[in-house]
């Protein structure tokens, strides 16, 4: 089958900017990797998205925009469609020509249980702005059958299972972890459609932690958490939450957990604590796979955190399963999600399924997407 280029772009649950990443694809098992760029957002905007959450708890109908949403909204897509010009602008069109680009949005609200997603992006204004279609809305029609509307990933996650160099190609089941502000799972099995959910806090639960008590928007390469110690009582009482009992599929909020249970820990042994729970958390979902993975393969900013992949590791180990780094199996952590929105733009456009019941629950195998196209109609 013909392939597409395509561009995506993702602004996740950390806020920390925009990725974009190319890549040429049928939708299905052919991908084609290109270049991946990042423009990171300055940290009076990231405060500003932050403020944004809480007027965001207030929307009840996804087009609503209360607060300083609608303005804000407006902004993210104008610094999208810069991303893009950048982007392009770095000679990346020797790669080949974008035909369509995949938008992710600013997620602020999720609530499954009312079936409300709500992604910041105007995708009508970002196909004017940048001169190309777009996808974008991705999520909601997955709720209308009943989803989670999260994760939407694991479609790609599957196609890059197939096409693992040689010497991993025999480590199924395989699992992808993206560690994000939330972190996720996709268990792929030799056969049959990949299974996922998200798994638990990420980094959001440690960068909120480490601004609040010592005024950092992150903690670079987990340097506070080495001055510390895991406090293994908060990890439990982390690891009693009626979220962890649920079966899959199931997905998060951002704002789902809180620094509640880490009250009162010292700065480094709460950064150290938390990285942890992160940890055991992904360790955690091995319980809902129909069978213990053989290989995790861990991508998204949560990979730099050396004591969230070293606590993986050693859990990992002592059931005889591999944890490597996504690099490990030449694949790019950075620009992973970028590339599935990428990717799952061609699938939209050629209505082939975004996400399956064994993913987000959904009724039935479901395709997904608004098409903004240049003539500032959407389909």
């Amino acid at each position: 089958m013909t392939q597409t280029c395509a561009i995506g772009l993702m602004s996740g649950t950390s806020m920390d900017g925009i990725d974009l990443a190319m890549l040429a694809t049928d939708g299905e098992n052919s991908v084609r990797r290109g270049p991946s760029f990042f423009v990171p957002y300055e940290a009076g905007f990231r405060r500003r998205i932050e403020a944004a959450l809480e007027d965001a708890r207030a929307i009840v109908s996804r087009d609503e925009r209360p607060g300083d949403l609608a303005a804000l909204e407006r902004e993210i897509t104008e610094r999208h469609a810069d991303a893009v010009a950048r982007f392009l602008g770095e000679g990346v069109d020797g790669s080949g020509r974008p035909e369509i680009i995949g938008f992710h949005g600013q997620t602020v609200l999720h609530r499954p249980q009312a079936a409300l997603t709500v992604q910041l992006g105007d995708g009508p204004l970002l196909a004017s702005l940048t001169g190309r279609p777009v996808v974008y809305d991705m999520r909601a029609n997955d709720m209308v059958l009943g989803g989670q509307g999260a994760p939407l990933v694991p479609a790609y996650h599957a196609a890059l299972a197939r096409s693992l160099p040689p010497e991993f190609a025999w480590k199924t089941p395989v699992a992808f972890v993206n560690i994000g502000g939330i972190s996720n799972v996709t268990y792929v099995p030799a056969d049959g459609d990949p299974v996922a959910f998200d798994s638990g806090p990420g980094n959001a639960l440690i960068d909120q932690w480490v601004f609040r008590e010592g005024g950092v928007p992150f903690d670079a390469g987990g340097a506070i958490a080495s001055e510390g110690g895991v406090v293994d009582s908060v990890v439990a009482a982390y690891l009693t939450k009626p979220f962890f009992s649920r079966s899959g599929p199931k997905s998060l909020d951002r704002n789902d957990f809180t620094l509640a249970e880490a009250q009162g820990l010292e700065l480094a042994d709460g950064a150290r604590t938390l990285a942890a729970v992160s940890a055991a958390a992904i360790l955690e979902a091995a319980g809902n796979m129909p069978e213990p993975p053989k290989l995790w393969i861990v991508c998204g900013g949560g990979r730099k955190n050396p004591h969230i992949v070293g606590d993986l590791k050693t859990g990992a180990e002592k059931v005889g399963a591999e944890v490597i780094l996504a690099e490990g199996a030449g694949l790019d952590g950075d620009a992973m999600e970028a590339e599935a929105w990428a990717y799952l733009a061609v699938r939209s456009l050629r209505r082939l399924p975004l996400t399956f019941p064994t993913t987000t629950g959904c009724r039935e195998p479901v395709s997904g997407g608004l098409l903004a196209s240049l003539e500032g109609g959407k389909s």
